[in-house]
This record gives structure tokens, sequence and C-alpha cells, in this order.
């Protein structure tokens, strides 16, 4: 049975609808679009696109029939990183490219970031073949000021904590929480908590074919240590309001964009894309040489694979427009 969107408002008869097709990549249990992104389907349908949803692992998807296919919530590829990357690189006309989403799955291309002169938050990275004892774990841990722990390739705040260092039993759950990763072979990376988060929260840059569209502030997701969810948490509710940003934030963010693509290897446009900024201010880790908390906007993420767009929070802006007419593009250029 062929996969379509209850949102477009056609229905499966079993032929082939006029006029180029379109994937909106997601996951089985989204159960059709996500929220954000059911209003790109009319915005693509006056365009002359039938867009539908698509799952990326469901084997009778043929993906040879789409002119483009646009990955957009396909929230459980982080417990199947390999597969979702072998995946993406059999997908004919995909979007971002599968060389994009490689490089950008794994947040060790902060470290890439870092090294070509783009402010990012200063990280600690341990790497699990070094066979780190608890000892040398603890050792590597700042000593002032809140951090975090999370592996380099997860979503949101998933299998994330914060610790305080002051704190005995903070700690050792931080030991706790870090071993446990790096125990199942995965990379850890070590951060300073950015109080300004709690205060004015991240700011996330939206860009289509990019070109910035608009921005939101996103509140702190991040309470204390890791637990363990039950059952499968895709995602976090989040607190989203429209936000203006500054110059300063807009380089910044630019900045990471250009060295994306150099490092990537991508050289055309990405067709969307989130960059995520923290206010960096001096705090008590200044103190431990281990960590050091920069000033001004810093890069905590970028987003080339599954990030919300804010479409809904985009105000005056036009974005949804932008997003489906930068796909309406892409489609006709490769016709």
């Amino acid at each position: 049975m062929r996969i379509t969107s209850q949102s477009s408002g056609e229905t499966s008869d079993g032929g082939r609808p006029s006029g180029p097709q379109v994937a909106l990549v997601t996951c089985a249990d989204v159960h059709g679009l996500a929220r954000d992104d059911r209003q790109l389907v009319p915005e693509l349908r006056e365009r002359g696109i039938h867009a539908e949803p698509a799952i990326w692992d469901d084997p009778k998807v043929d993906w040879d029939k789409y002119d483009l296919a646009v990955i957009r919530s396909t929230w459980d590829n982080v417990s199947r990183s390999e597969k979702f990357l072998n995946w993406a690189d059999t997908v004919p006309r995909l979007e971002n490219p599968a060389a994009a989403v490689r490089w950008n799955t794994d947040r060790r291309y902060l470290m890439e970031l870092d090294k070509a002169g783009v402010p990012v938050i200063d990280t600690i990275w341990l790497d699990p073949d070094a066979h780190l004892s608890k000892r040398a774990v603890h050792s590597r841990m700042p000593a002032f000021g809140d951090f975090v722990v999370k592996p380099v390739v997860s979503a949101g705040p998933r299998e994330v904590g914060r610790y305080q260092p002051v704190s005995a039993q903070s700690r050792s759950k931080a030991i706790e929480h870090t071993m446990r990763l790096l125990d199942s072979g995965r990379w850890v990376m070590i951060q300073p908590y950015v109080t300004s988060i709690d205060t004015h929260g991240e700011v996330c840059l939206t860009f289509i074919n990019d070109e910035f569209q608009h921005a939101v502030r996103r509140k702190a997701l991040l309470g204390g240590p890791h637990r363990k969810t039950v059952g499968l948490a895709l995602y976090s509710n989040e607190s989203m309001t429209s936000v203006s940003v500054t110059p300063e934030q807009l380089d910044v963010a630019r900045r990471a964009l250009v060295e994306a693509h150099r490092l990537s290897g991508v050289s055309e446009p990405f067709l969307y894309a989130r960059v995520d900024l923290v206010t960096g201010e001096p705090s008590a880790s200044t103190k431990d040489l281990r960590l050091v908390t920069k000033e001004g906007p810093m890069v905590i993420e970028i987003e080339l694979v599954t990030p919300s767009l804010t479409l809904r929070q985009s105000g005056t802006n036009p974005t949804t427009a932008s997003f489906a007419a930068a796909i309406a593009e892409r489609v006709a250029s490769r016709s």
C-alpha cells in the first residue's frame, strides 16, 4: 500500500499522481508528518508538487519514484545511526545530501569548526578506545561550574545530563553516565553548562538555501542528571518564541555554515539548516583550564539532518513558502 499524506487531501488509487513527487522523509513512530511540516504540503501543492510522508526504513518504499526526498522527522535514526547513514547513501536525489548527513550526525564536527576558528563551546572529548578508568574520567571532569555530559551521536536532551562538580553525588552520577557511554563504545563530550541558557535560552537560526529566514529562542531543556527513558522518546516538548538576532549572532551562524560546506564537501547550498547558538560569558569555569567559557555567540550545534525548522514560529517571515519554493527549485533543476 502506498504511503500518502493525510494532510495532502489526496488518496491512494494505485496510480502515480500527476506532476513531480516529493517524499517528506519521516519515521514510523511519527504517524504521518510532524506538526511543523504539515503546512508544507499545501505550499508544495500550489507549486504543482505532490508531497507525501515516506518512512526511511520501510522496505516497501520505492525511492526511485520520487523527484526529491527531503529528510524531515527521522527522529529514530540516532539509535540506528549506521543503518540510517547506509540508507542515506542509497537514496537518489536526497536533501540534505548523504555527505552532509554523515558529517553532521557525529558532533565531533564541533572539533573541526573549532579548528577553523568558528566559536564553539569548549569541549573535552573522551575516546572509548582509550579505555579510561573511573579515576581517569574523574580527573578529566571540570572542577568548577556546572557541566554537561553527552554522547557525540544523540538528539536533543536524550542521553544528556547536567552535573555539579561541587556535589559528590552529582559528580558520581556524571562518572557513571560517562562510563556507561564509553563502555558501549561511544565517544563522549563534556562541556561547561553555559549559565546564560537559564535566563536567555538558546537562539536557533533557520536557513533555507543558506539564506537566513527567522530565529527563535528555545528555553533550557536540561535540569539535572541523565535519566533513562522508558520507551522511545523521539523528541521533547520545547518552549520556543520568535526572536530577533544580533549582527554578531548572524555572522557566527553564517561562518559555521561556510565551514560546514567545506568540511562536508557539499558545495551547493543546504536546502535547510538550523544553527543553534548560546551566549558565552565569564564564569567560575574559567578558573579551570580544562574548560573555558568564551564570551559572545557560540555554536552549540548545527542541524543539517532532522532539525525542526520552527515554521510555526516564523511570524511574518514566509519561511514555509521559502522552503516550498526551494524544494520546487531543486525538483525543476533535476528534472
